[in-house]
């Protein structure tokens, strides 16, 4: 990467995760502090702790395609400052239904993709994946320090206290936009970076993609329900507030630590259906475990551990097999429909989880949330076991069509080189390689003699 592109990409996946910092900070917390509320019920908190997502998903699109119009970074400004107005909303409500329109206004301010798209103007074809895989990564982080912080945070300075500091971290964000992330010197399409309407129905017609769709919906949906109890159940068990990152944070990465192995299976050796598969089992397993045992502090920690191996590793995976499955130049418009299943389950999950728990108490929580585990592992025995090609994009920019033409050809006879989508208006050829098999310095020779005469 140059200096530019190291910047560029160090400076987007700070905001992305200042921004989700912001929104995680809360889950670990509400369902504690909104008792004191007027108006609270857990109907109302659960929809409070995931509201966020069904604006976020609703918006993220439309914003993604408003920015290719009138700009990347005024789109991320103006998504900022909405985050930035919904969380002082947030902060001076007394009744939960100013939390809960400070949450929505907070998932309005859906960046995503707009960030996603400046990523993509300001990187190489050849770095474009890596810079999103660290802004991915970042979105991680973001979780694993939110619920360690939270509840301390929250002892602290009290939950109005945390929307003010988020109201800060969407400042800071709008100052990173300001003066650190360069000014593209032009804005386009990236198909493998963005959504393109006229693809939609090629990604909801394939049976693959919907499968890993449901998927996310459904893991998210289960980690938004379970937060809507798990703090209560913790303090109920002599966990103080202020003390419960003494179990999330040994729990969350020894969590991390364990799938290690697991992804390395999937990944190098090839086992991917039978780890995601087993996974789903892992994660259904863990919400039984909390259904008959969540009267003891052993009993949650314990089963919440193995919730984490189960949900770190599905969210490792799923976004490789979307990678996998959608043809490269579908790359962007599968990953576009696959966030927004992601945010939906987590809206849909927080409401879900609230009336159940209001309704049928904490064992009627995670008896939904295996309830739908279950029924994502049925659909999932029928996901034929993925290609392992991975995505390179080569810039045509210096080729005329005949050449281009050529260059497609002799790529193709290239050893590990899988298959190829060109795209001549965006002058770019989408490749799908068997890194195992690839012959790289056959490959990069032939581009060189193409690209470089």
């Amino acid at each position: 990467m140059t200096a530019s592109e190291k910047r560029a990409t160090w400076s987007l996946a700070s905001i992305y995760a200042l921004r989700m910092l912001g929104l995680f900070l809360i889950m670990p917390v509400l369902s504690l502090f909104a008792e004191q509320l007027e108006g609270s019920t857990p109907s109302l908190i659960g929809l409070s702790i995931g509201i966020y997502g069904i604006s976020q998903s609703l918006l993220q699109i439309p914003f993604g395609l408003l920015s290719d119009r009138v700009g990347r970074k005024k789109i991320i400004i103006v998504g900022l400052i909405l985050f930035f107005i919904g969380s002082v909303v947030a902060a001076v409500s007394t009744t939960i239904y100013g939390i809960l329109a400070g949450r929505a206004i907070q998932g309005s301010g859906a960046i995503a993709a707009a960030i996603m798209a400046l990523v993509a103007d300001l990187t190489q074809e050849v770095h474009r994946t890596k810079a999103m895989a660290l802004i991915g990564a970042s979105i991680g982080v973001s979780f694993g320090v939110a619920i360690t912080a939270g509840p301390v945070i929250a002892g602290i300075i009290g939950l109005h206290g945390i929307f003010w500091l988020i109201a800060l971290l969407a400042v800071l964000a709008i100052v990173i936009v300001l003066f650190l992330v360069p000014g593209p010197q032009q804005s386009k399409k990236h198909r493998d970076a963005q959504l393109v309407p006229g693809q939609f129905s090629y990604v909801l017609k394939s049976a693959d993609l919907l499968r890993l769709n449901y998927g996310i919906f459904v893991l998210h949906a289960i980690l938004t329900a379970s937060f809507v109890v798990l703090p209560l159940l913790m303090r109920d068990a002599g966990l103080l507030p202020a003390q419960h990152w003494q179990a999330y944070l040994p729990v969350f990465i020894l969590s991390m630590i364990a799938v290690i192995p697991f992804v390395i299976l999937a990944e190098k050796k090839r086992k991917m259906k039978g780890v995601f598969t087993g996974a789903i089992a892992v994660l259904i397993t863990a919400d039984t475990g909390l259904m008959l045992f969540h009267g003891t502090l052993p009993g949650i920690i314990g089963f919440l551990w193995l919730f984490f191996c189960g949900f770190n590793l599905l969210e490792a995976t799923l976004p490789s097999l979307i990678s996998k499955t959608a043809p490269g130049d579908l790359r962007g418009t599968a990953m576009g429909v696959y966030s927004t299943c992601q945010f939906m389950g987590a809206g849909i999950g927080g409401g879900v989880g609230g009336w159940c728990y209001g309704e049928f108490g904490a064992s009627g929580v995670f008896l939904f949330c295996a309830a739908a585990g279950f029924s994502w592992l049925l659909v999932s025995l029928s996901m034929k076991p993925p290609k392992y090609w991975a995505n390179l994009l080569i810039s045509l920019e210096k080729l005329n069509e005949q050449d281009a033409d050529e260059l497609v050809s002799e790529m193709l006879k290239v050893i590990g080189v899988e298959e190829i989508t060109v795209r001549y208006e965006d002058a770019v050829a989408y490749l799908k390689v068997d890194n195992q098999q690839l012959d790289k310095d056959r490959l990069q020779s032939v581009i060189a003699r193409y690209v470089n005469a």
